[in-house]
């Protein structure tokens, strides 16, 4: 039981008088439908007023097809999934017993959206098992949850060894959500920051030259930054079992199936008999622009076919209904490709 611990070249020979440079392999070419599919995402993403990358990587044909999907972009909230995977591997370990109980305090709240907050508020504490934690965390993308969990596993070096040791090279992981999200706002973490409207009064203190420099400078290099194309093959990889056992990982797609944030985001756009499982993330705005709107996961056709999916929007001014239209036009144009590529002529 998871709760528990789960055990659960060719060198090409001689030529004579010829030159042996190695030529480089060259890429397999894409069906009819991948093509149309590639030209649809690029229109997509050229089409928004902001910074996208877009990602969706075809488990059956080990294939991705993608639009500016190799940039740096912030994940923001995405980053729990990280988490929550290097807890799942602890728990394979026999490093972390998931029904292990802890008490969550008012020293141990962090700031943003954490419902917990409230439960300590009003109790005085909180006790539960860090299995509750990692459901809390990935469904209702509550920080204090995922922060409790990063400490119990070890913090951030860990997590950035699980994602090193699975050679997941094009996702950065950083730090907790009070350091990362104080940083974004010129802030060092004041654990007073946690009560209130107190961490909003603060940053709205901080002078906007310098709150300029922070959330330009997060930007620019986002300690939490990951690719489209890191994050949908590193999905992918999820579903094959590459990642984590068969168990953990039937665990962690069944418990992101129950995400409750962004439910008008990618999941807003799917057709009857699709399903997705999913994690949302959402950064911080300033003078107007929002850094991180984001939204990753597999999507299941009614046929069982599985995409590993990421849409990033870096930084954006839209307003939030053309970003859910945006995921909505990235959906469609998915199902159009599935129904392509994988439809069966009639006889």
């Amino acid at each position: 039981m998871l709760a528990a611990g789960v055990t659960g070249d060719d060198d090409g020979g001689d030529a004579p008088l010829m030159s042996t440079v190695a030529q480089p392999a060259s890429e397999p070419a894409l069906s009819p439908a991948a093509r149309a599919f590639e030209r649809r995402l690029e229109e997509i993403a050229q089409g928004f007023d902001g910074e996208v990358g877009i990602a969706i990587t075809d488990v059956a044909a080990d294939r991705t097809i993608e639009a500016n999907g190799n940039e740096l972009l912030p994940q923001q909230s995405v980053s729990k999934l990280w988490v929550a995977m290097t807890a799942l591997h602890k728990a394979e370990e026999g490093d972390l017993d998931l029904m292990e109980p802890v008490v969550i305090g008012p020293q141990d709240l962090t700031l943003f959206y954490q419902p917990i907050r409230e439960i300590v508020r009003t109790r005085g504490s909180y006790r539960t098992d860090y299995a509750d934690l990692v459901e809390r965390a990935l469904t209702r993308s509550d920080n204090t949850a995922n922060d409790t969990i990063l400490r119990r596993i070890g913090g951030p070096e860990e997590v950035e060894e699980f994602l090193d040791d699975r050679n997941i090279d094009e996702v950065r992981f950083g730090a907790d959500e009070r350091t990362k999200q104080s940083a974004i706002a010129g802030l060092d973490w004041n654990q007073a920051y946690s009560r209130g409207n107190a961490f909003f009064e603060a940053r709205d203190g901080v002078p906007d030259t310098l709150r300029r420099v922070a959330f330009e400078g997060y930007l620019a290099d986002p300690v939490d930054g990951a690719t489209a194309v890191g994050i949908s093959e590193a999905m992918a990889r999820l579903v094959r079992g590459e990642l984590l056992s068969s168990l953990a990982s039937e665990f962690l797609l069944d418990t992101l199936e129950e995400t409750r944030s962004g439910p008008n985001r990618l999941k807003g756009g799917l057709p009857p008999g699709w399903s997705i499982a999913h994690k949302t993330g959402t950064g911080q705005f300033f003078d107007g622009e929002q850094s991180g709107y984001n939204d990753v996961g597999v999507i299941t056709s009614p046929a069982g076919r599985q995409y590993g999916i990421a849409v990033l929007i870096g930084r954006t001014r839209q307003p939030t209904p053309a970003r859910m239209a945006m995921m909505h036009e990235v959906v469609a144009a998915l199902v159009a490709y599935d129904e392509a590529e994988y439809s069966i002529p009639a006889a």
